[in-house]
């Protein structure tokens, strides 16, 4: 019998795996710049109390 990674682990991993293909490419300076504008986004969403991304349509009858 084998063990199965917890989901979450997966989770973790395919976020990696997204945050390399985005900063691929970039100079040092280029990818401070990027974590720095994600941050500032971040800050701002959290201030605003909004979610990630909009409610659905389906959500909302």
């Amino acid at each position: 019998m084998t063990n199965r990674e917890p989901e979450f682990m997966t989770w973790k991993r395919r976020g990696a795996k997204r945050v390399r293909r985005l900063v691929e490419g970039m100079s040092r300076e280029e990818e401070l710049e990027f974590w720095h504008k994600r941050t500032q986004n971040m800050r701002a969403r959290q201030k605003a109390g909004h979610p990630k991304s909009p409610p659905s349509a389906a959500a909302n009858p």
